[in-house]
């Protein structure tokens, strides 16, 4: 199948099946903004959760931290958000069409393919800005912060004294971020709105270099553990650094459109403290008791985005299969980011089937997200839940009223297995647990 056709067909389920929806579709839509659907909101905090879990519980140096998306406007001036943060800008004069300028070849205008009428690139700052309070004057002006990493660096002594740390040690946030970007595309990979997975980890100078190999070699394991696969992964290192950063290195995923950045892993050098430090006038320096020396910590970053990263699993998950009589659409989900951990359904619509089947639901639900479905053939309804990436279908039968057991199906070899419902809880949970990506 066509890489394209790939995504045209991942772009129709995620509407279709309730997990992203162009926002504001009624009005025409907002290019560049999204909402999630049911599934989708579902599956997102999934893959939030399953983060956060990883960098917050799993890693005993790690705090979380959740900080306000407006900040005082001295941060992004310190940041060099302000200066710094555009992209060279590109109008046509003709079809009146936008474009960044490192999208542009030639002097032909992408859209009518006009020669000429491309303006000379000028900057454009991607920060969306807005006012606080009832007047809208200069001295109100605040911005939506394009980043959520700025709230880490000036709260990381609060932190660090609140939560008794030493260096090294790493604070972790998610949360909403926003540019004004020139050209979204890709679907959600390239947003005006969109919400970021952050860890920053600050450690001595003279071991940022260890700690960034050490981070970046976590990142990429942790990605093939939650089902991607290894040879849809690669590291590739930047060529030219950012002013901040002494090494960085992205994680990318081959999409369908192509290769792709999920998470950039950059050693941030002491340039952000340094900074926040000199623009606020607050000493942000540390004092190690141990080597007993001071000095402003240099901070290793793990940044991915959470849409691009559900973007990558829906796209790595997505398959149409063809079986002996039949074909199906299914979604190989890892079940702990799968959105409905199990679906449940009566055989027939009679016999005591169905409320034994709710009864069943009742007794899952504070453990899974599960789903009743009694509507059409039994295959039928295995497909919608393949479709949607459930891993395991649980189906009541006669044989459930003589030993108090059903069969649990397997979403990715198709297998079923019979198990006491007095179980099931705990077979699910040792499923997930044991789950591994089928071979390709």
């Amino acid at each position: 199948m066509a890489k394209q056709d790939v995504m045209d067909q991942l772009v129709s389920l995620c509407k279709r099946k309730g997990f992203i929806f162009q926002s504001s579709e009624i009005y025409g839509g907002l290019n560049g903004c999204w909402d999630y659907g049911p599934l989708g909101a579902e599956m997102k905090r999934n893959v939030e959760d399953a983060w956060w879990r990883w960098m917050t519980q799993e890693h005993d140096d790690i705090e979380g931290l959740d900080a306000s998306i407006l900040m005082h406007p001295r941060v992004w001036e310190a940041s060099g958000h302000v200066e710094q943060f555009t992209d060279p800008l590109v109008d046509c004069t003709h079809c009146k069409s936008r474009f960044r300028a490192d999208q542009i070849e030639g002097d032909q205008c992408p859209v009518c393919g006009m020669r000429g009428t491309l303006t000379e690139p000028r900057q454009f700052n991607l920060m969306l800005k807005t006012y606080v309070g009832p007047v809208e004057e200069a001295a109100a002006v605040v911005y939506l912060r394009p980043e959520t990493c700025q709230g880490i660096y000036v709260d990381y002594q609060s932190v660090m004294t609140a939560m008794r740390r030493k260096i090294p040690f790493g604070i972790a946030q998610t949360g909403k971020a926003f540019r004004n970007e020139i050209n979204p595309r890709y679907f959600v990979y390239r947003s005006r709105e969109f919400e970021q997975m952050e860890m920053q980890y600050f450690v001595r100078p003279g071991t940022d270099m260890e700690w960034f190999d050490t981070w970046r070699d976590r990142r990429l394991q942790y990605y093939k553990d939650l089902g991607l696969r290894p040879q849809k992964l690669r590291l590739t290192p930047h060529e030219k650094l950012a002013h901040y950063a002494a090494a960085a290195v992205d994680i990318e995923y081959e999409f369908p459109f192509g290769w792709g950045e999920m998470e950039g892993i950059h050693n941030r050098t002491d340039f952000d403290l340094r900074r926040h430090s000199e623009f606020s006038g607050k000493d942000l320096s540390y004092f190690d008791d141990e080597t007993r020396e001071r000095y402003i910590p240099y901070i290793i970053e793990a940044s991915s985005g959470l849409n691009r990263t559900m973007l990558a699993y829906l796209a790595d998950a997505y398959d149409v299969e063809q079986l002996e009589n039949d074909t199906r659409a299914v979604l190989h989900l890892h079940p702990r980011l799968a959105p409905i951990k199990a679906g449940v359904f009566p055989l027939v619509k009679r016999d005591g089937m169905p409320e034994k089947a709710r009864e069943i639901e009742r007794i899952l639900r504070p453990h899974y997200r599960v789903f009743y479905d009694e509507s059409g053939a039994v295959g039928r309804r295995y497909r919608r839940m393949d479709e949607v990436g459930t891993p395991y279908c649980i189906t009541v039968d006669s044989q459930t009223f003589q030993d108090d057991t059903v069969t649990i199906r397997d979403r990715d070899t198709m297998a079923q297995e019979r198990y006491p419902i007095a179980n099931l809880a705990q077979v699910l949970a040792d499923k997930i647990t044991a789950w591994k990506r089928p071979s390709d």
